[in-house]
Order: structure tokens, then C-alpha cells, then sequence
């Protein structure tokens, strides 16, 4: 029987009941408590995570199939003629949908869905060459692959995606295998990871991808099965950036400008640098690099205090898709990408994994809330790829992209955020989100149920119940969201032109407590009885942003917040125009609940010019 903090959170770290002891990894100071032990039952996030089940991930695989992507493996596979069809890195959104598919497996069971997915998979494993490899592009017409492809195997890595397409099927093969239990698409994964062992390393070829995803990818196979060979070898893709010994470097975009431990601002294509920092967070916490972790801490204090945009999202140029310079944050041409934000959230729960400090967790909030949540649309079919922050008209979210990568990692990302609510670290319960629902949590004490219920981020009211199977001692650790300071994000780069928020209220069992506040959390230590009850009020009020002086287009620019909810103003709601809206200092903006808007929205009120 394998306990909770054995299986970890499968969407982010990926870990299961397979063959192969891994009691004796080295691994994260803190435990995720795993998605599938935390039910969500919240008006704010529930109705998102059905609509991601019933729509976008049904959605996603019919347009997959609409595209030719499905019918590429099947192809390949022999299963059906027929030429390549499509970006050459296509075989990486029927992986991720396929992800996606199976966390939503993992929570609830549907068998037509897991009857699909056998079908798919059956296409999938045909198109897997004898010895392992895996692209469709090149087994369907090795001789004229596209152009990217590079004429031979791994002879452009800089551009093929190759590795970046097998990366994600090592994640859903780990998800696959972890929802089912069955064996089939880990069968293809391990193969092809078996064969990059042999392809790649020392005394081998050196290239390092040059869309990083497979780093991520091996960390998740290392976990499920301990064969060491996985996790050196991710290792060893992040040694070779920046070192021109083995490979002709790609430079800043790939983040291949220099070696990883000597990087200290985040450069280059956002998405691209965000698996990575993932990656290196991975391999620090799986294999003991403190070198990485030094070099994630500088990289992350660069872009929370230069690059960030409130909103949480990064990348700042529609050119290469990437940061800009420090404090280049434009708002009508901010690129935004919705993978971006994914990324930045999965690179800043790992920083909280390592740290234990509330500051990763209330840049992650911003990012679910805004950065992120802007990408998909309430029906569930329509999306953003960039999200820029100003428009003059005709921005508007797609259907579909023929680069597909944010509707595929939006299917994936959603059904994996109740794994970012709870955390372990020994006798230590951190509450980490708002979010209404019950969670099955593991301490060394013994078994401990957490029901919440909140109408948070719309009202500041949480109520709390610790269950543990029996009287015990334990540190609750609650999150004091960093919005309720003097700055939305930990640094100077934003600051509230009011003053902080007012103290926030505690009570346990209807008596008011002081608790010690550590890194951003209060924590309670007490022993807890049976349904002990906890209610916190968090102030909302509205409060007025403004940016660094450095952050030029946004001088005289004010932005509104309640709560970890960054406001806009909308053409619809202002006669089309809002770019002549003048917002007086004085003027006092109020919040109001609109059950009968977006599926129950707080709006603002207030009077400008």
C-alpha cells in the first residue's frame, strides 16, 4: 500500500506504485498533498474544473483529430495512409491532452473516455520505431522531413522539438499509468526514454534540447520507476547549456547563452525558460544540486522584481516569445503566453517545495487567478494565446491555433489544481489556497481531514475544519496573503498607494488566537481535537496599484485589485471606450457581487472622467 506522501502530487512531480523502490530518493523538503486526495467543491473553481472535464478536454481531442494530429500516429503507425500533416511538433498536443485526460480519469472515473484513450494509445505505440523513436514528422517521410526536422535524427535539436514532444509523453504516460494502472503508453514512454539514454550523455551526443520539457519529463519517470538512468540524464541536458565542448549553442532564446549555474536573470523564449527552471528545481531536490537552486533563487528574485507583469504573466515580446529588458512591460504589445503562465506557476510551487515560504504560493495565486485564467474562456472552447493588457479592438479569444500549445496545456494545467492547495512538510499542514472543498492529508501524527468552505476570492471569509483520526499535535500553517501588505508581489516592482489591509481575524473553536507569523504563514500549533473549527476573515478591500518608476508605460497608469484579483476595464461596460477613462485619486471604488454576470462576478463601481 503505498501512502500519500509516496505518491506525491502526480500532475506537477508525478510518482506512483510501480516496480522499483524509491524510498531512498533524495526529494523535496516539502510533500505536495496529491490532487487526488482533494475534492473540489467551490463555486469559483468547480464549475471550471467540470467545464475542463466535459468541454475542453473532449474539445481539444475532437480538434486533434480534426487536424490530422491523431491520424499522424495512426499513419506512422501503418494503420492508415496518408502523409504528415501539420507543425512538426504536433505529436506534443495529443500528449498533453492525453495528460489532461488522465488526471480527469484519476478523479473520476469514465469509461468511455478510458476506452478512447486505449484506442489512441493503440496509435500511438504503432508509430514508435523499432528501436524507441518516437516523431511522426520523420517516420512518415524520413527522407524530406520537414525542414526543422534537421536531415537526420537529433541533428537539429535547436529547432526539431523532438525531445520537447517526448518529454510530454513521458508525462502522460505517467499520469496514464497512475490513473489506470495500466502499462500501455508507459510501455512506449520507457522505450523512448531508454533509447535517448543510449542516443545521449557522456561519450555520447551532447545537444541538449533546445525547447526544454523532457527534463521534467525523466524527473517523472525517475520517480515511478528509480532507474537512476532517467534522472542523470536530465542532469546531464541542463549541464550542456552554455557549453560550446559538445554542441554549437543556440543562445539566449533557448536559454543556451551560458552554463545554467552562471544564469542570474531570466532571458529568452518565457515558456522555454520556465520548464527549465522547472527542470532545475527537479534535478536539485531529486539529486542534491545546490548550485541550481542558488541559480533559480537568483533568476526568480530578477523576475518578480523586473519582469513580471501584475497579472503574473511573463514575457513581455511577441518577438521570440520572451522576456524583454528589465522593466520592459508593455501593456497593448505584452505577449503574456498562457503556456508562460502555466509554466510560471508549475516553476513557482517548486520554489515553494524547496523553501517553504508563502511568497511562491502568492505568486502562483496571481497567476491561477489572472495571468492563467484569462487564457481559456467560461465555455471552455475558446482561447487566448497572448494576453496582452490592453487592446484598441479585436482581441478576441480563438477557437484554435494551428500551434495548439495553450488549449492542450490549459486541458492539462486545470484538473491538476487541487494538488496546489495542501501541502506536508513532517508534523506541518500548510494551507496553501482558498478553495472550497475537503482534503485527505497524511502527517506522521496520522490521517487528518480538511474541509474548507469559502466563496473566496469573492468574499474574505474562510472556514476551516481539522479532522484528525484522533487527538494530535501538529503545526496548521495558513497562508497570509501577501496582497493584504504594502506591495502585490514580493518586491518593489508594484506597490498599493493606500495602506496595508487590515489585521486579519482568527479565531479557533469561536476564540480569538495569536499565532506566530513565519515566511508568510500564521502558524497554530496546538493539539487538535476532532472537527476543530477555524474562521478566518481576510479584509477585501479595493486598492489602487501602481508600478516602479522604471516601468515607463505604465507612468500616470493606475490598476485596481481586490483581493489576489486584478481588475479591467472593459469597452462593454464603458460605450466601447475605455483608453480616455481618468480614475481621480479621491474617488472612492466600491465592490459588488453580479450573481447574474459571467456565472457570479464581484464588480467595481466608482465615478472617473
Amino acid at each position: 500500500m503505498w501512502s500519500v506522501r509516496r505518491i506525491l502530487l502526480l500532475s506537477l512531480l508525478g510518482t506512483g506504485a510501480v516496480t522499483g523502490s524509491t524510498e531512498d530518493m533524495t526529494t523535496y523538503a516539502i510533500t505536495p498533498v496529491p490532487f487526488t486526495a482533494v475534492h473540489i467543491q467551490d463555486e469559483f473553481w468547480l464549475p471550471r474544473l467540470e467545464t475542463n472535464r466535459k468541454i475542453t478536454i473532449p474539445y481539444c481531442f475532437r480538434r486533434c483529430e480534426e487536424t490530422g494530429r491523431s491520424d499522424n500516429f495512426a499513419k506512422a503507425g501503418g494503420l492508415m495512409p496518408g502523409e504528415f500533416v501539420g507543425l512538426y511538433y504536433n505529436d506534443s498536443d495529443v500528449f498533453k491532452v492525453l495528460e489532461g485526460a488522465a488526471y480527469t480519469l484519476a478523479l473520476q472515473p469514465d469509461p468511455e473516455l478510458d476506452k478512447y484513450l486505449d484506442e489512441l494509445i493503440v496509435k500511438i505505440a504503432a508509430a514508435q520505431e523499432p528501436d524507441g523513436y518516437l516523431y511522426t514528422a520523420r517516420t512518415l517521410n524520413p527522407d524530406h522531413p520537414p525542414q526543422a526536422s534537421g536531415p537526420t535524427r537529433w541533428s537539429n535539436e535547436a529547432a526539431s522539438h523532438e525531445l520537447y514532444n517526448i518529454g510530454h509523453l513521458y508525462e502522460a504516460a505517467v499520469a496514464h499509468h497512475q490513473a489506470t494502472g495500466k502499462r500501455s503508453l508507459l510501455a512506449v514512454a520507457l522505450k523512448s526514454a531508454d533509447l535517448i539514454v543510449r542516443e545521449f550523455g557522456p561519450g555520447a551526443r551532447h545537444d541538449p534540447p533546445g525547447h526544454q520539457e523532457v527534463e521534467i519529463g525523466l524527473g517523472k519517470l525517475y520517480r515511478l520507476t528509480g532507474d537512476r538512468r532517467y534522472l542523470d540524464l536530465a542532469h546531464f541536458f541542463l549541464e550542456q547549456r552554455g557549453r560550446a565542448e559538445g554542441h554549437k549553442l543556440y543562445g539566449d532564446y533557448s536559454q543556451d547563452h551560458l552554463p545554467v549555474t552562471e544564469q542570474d536573470q531570466p532571458v529568452g523564449h518565457a515558456v522555454r525558460a520556465g520548464y527549465m527552471y522547472c527542470g532545475m528545481a527537479d534535478v536539485a531536490a531529486l539529486s542534491g544540486a545546490p548550485a541550481y537552486v542558488r541559480a533559480i533563487d537568483r533568476i526568480w528574485e530578477n523576475m518578480v522584481a523586473k519582469r513580471l507583469y501584475l497579472t503574473g504573466g511573463i514575457g513581455a515580446r511577441a518577438a521570440g516569445e520572451a522576456f524583454g529588458d528589465a522593466y520592459e512591460l508593455p501593456n497593448a504589445s505584452a505577449y503574456c503566453e498562457t503556456c508562460a503562465a502555466i509554466a510560471n506557476a508549475m516553476w513557482n510551487y517548486r520554489m515553494f517545495l524547496l523553501h517553504g515560504d508563502a511568497k511562491y504560493i502568492d505568486v502562483l495565486e496571481r497567476v491561477l487567478y489572472n495571468g492563467f485564467l484569462s487564457g481559456v474562456g467560461l465555455s471552455g472552447d475558446r482561447f487566448f494565446y497572448p494576453n496582452p493588457l490592453a487592446s484598441y479592438g479585436g482581441v478576441q479569444r480563438q477557437p484554435w491555433f494551428d500551434c495548439a500549445c495553450c488549449p492542450t496545456n490549459v486541458a492539462r494545467f486545470l484538473p491538476s489544481m487541487p494538488g496546489y492547495v495542501y501541502a506536508t512538510r513532517g508534523d506541518a499542514l500548510y494551507v496553501n489556497l482558498f478553495v472550497g472543498g475537503e482534503g485527505r492529508v497524511s502527517l506522521p501524527s496520522g490521517p487528518v481531514r480538511v474541509v474548507q468552505k469559502t466563496r473566496y476570492p469573492w468574499e474574505g471569509r474562510v472556514e476551516l475544519r481539522i479532522a484528525p483520526e484522533h487527538t494530535a499535535e501538529f503545526d496548521l500553517r495558513i497562508r497570509v496573503p501577501g496582497w493584504l501588505g504594502d506591495r502585490p508581489v514580493p518586491s518593489d516592482l508594484y506597490r498599493y498607494t493606500e495602506a496595508a489591509a487590515s489585521k486579519i481575524t482568527v479565531l479557533v473553536n469561536h476564540q480569538a488566537v495569536e499565532g506566530k507569523l513565519e515566511q508568510g504563514y500564521l502558524i497554530l500549533c496546538r493539539s487538535w481535537q476532532p472537527e476543530d473549527a477555524i474562521e478566518i476573515e481576510f479584509p477585501l478591500p479595493v486598492r489602487r496599484v501602481v508600478a516602479h518608476s522604471a516601468v515607463k508605460e505604465d507612468a500616470g497608469r493606475v490598476a485596481l485589485e481586490r483581493g489576489p484579483v486584478v481588475y479591467c476595464f472593459e469597452g462593454v461596460d464603458h460605450g466601447e471606450h475605455v483608453h480616455n477613462l481618468w480614475l481621480p485619486d479621491a474617488e472612492t471604488v466600491t465592490a459588488e457581487h453580479r450573481r447574474d454576470l459571467l456565472g457570479g462576478v464581484t464588480v467595481l463601481r466608482g465615478s472617473g472622467s
